[in-house]
């Protein structure tokens, strides 16, 4: 078998391979690995059946239904309006499109406590747009609704992010090459457009879910944390810490990393099958 396959490194106008590989481990070792097996480490300590009682008691479950479920429908919605926002961004030239931009990155910007109190005041029975919904009957803060409200704000920028330099990479002339061969719209936007961009949009939504997963601070003052109603599970872990309750935090928060890893791997493989997918449909 030829060394060429076991080639590790390609030519570079920055030498020192060894070197860079070498803080780069050491570098992730220290920020991400360690930290994260704390995590396990400390859950080690209990016994399987202490484990197993804590990630299914009652309270637990519903915290993760609700969690996973208003962040999925985050995601969704992001993923959706995310895609609108990004492609007027990046397609049209407006008055205040900077703005509009820079409006974007919010989220990030704003602490999250910021973003909660903000939340809350617009959602409430008296704010100015919650006021609207009351008069359906429908309860937006301290509700589940109100979860996932503050679950899509944080998420907006992880798929717009994402989807506007794909945006920008997509040549018009494909556009309008599927108009000349008589293709409508949806035939163009369902043929053309979606296949080129569903991987920066699968990776821009998981992020908005995998980020929407372990939000605190936005969400703490909506929710009204009521347990088994509309109680996340950060809130709970928090709660479990107060207690003193470190294992059961940690047992938590396991169940929380192992279901991002698993997302973002899963994401991964189908953003593979894609690229393959569209490498051989070009040859």
């Amino acid at each position: 078998m030829s060394m060429r396959l076991f080639r590790f490194k390609n030519h570079s106008v920055l030498p020192g391979f060894g070197l860079t590989l070498g803080i780069t481990v050491l570098y992730l070792s220290l920020i991400v690995l360690i930290p994260l097996s704390a995590l396990f480490l400390k859950t080690a300590t209990t016994t399987w059946a202490q484990f197993w009682g804590t990630i299914t008691d009652p309270r637990a479950v519903a915290s993760y239904r609700l969690t996973f479920g208003t962040s999925l429908v985050g995601a969704l919605v992001n993923a959706i309006f995310g895609f609108v926002v990004a492609w007027t961004l990046v397609r049209y030239r407006f008055p205040g499109r900077r703005i509009l931009d820079a409006a974007v990155d919010l989220p990030f910007a704003l602490p999250t406590a910021v973003s909660g109190i903000a939340l809350t005041a617009l959602y409430a029975k008296t704010g100015w747009i919650g006021r609207w919904f009351d008069l359906w009957g429908i309860q937006t803060a301290f509700s589940p609704l109100g979860v996932a409200i503050a679950q899509t704000f944080i998420g907006l920028p992880f798929v717009v992010r994402t989807l506007q330099p794909a945006i920008q990479d997509l040549d018009a002339g494909m556009e309008e090459a599927a108009a000349t061969l008589g293709a409508g719209r949806f035939q163009t936007f369902s043929r053309v457009i979606l296949p080129f961009l569903l991987p920066a949009m699968l990776t821009g939504a998981s992020m908005a879910f995998a980020r929407a997963l372990g939000e605190y601070g936005s969400v703490v003052f909506i929710s009204g944390n009521m347990p088994m109603r509309t109680e996340i599970s950060s809130l709970l872990i928090v709660a479990k810490l107060e207690q003193f309750d470190y294992a059961g935090a940690t047992a938590i928060a396991v169940v929380l990393l192992v279901a991002s890893f698993a997302l973002m791997l899963s994401i991964n493989l189908v953003q593979w099958w894609f690229s393959n997918r569209l490498g051989r449909e070009a040859a």
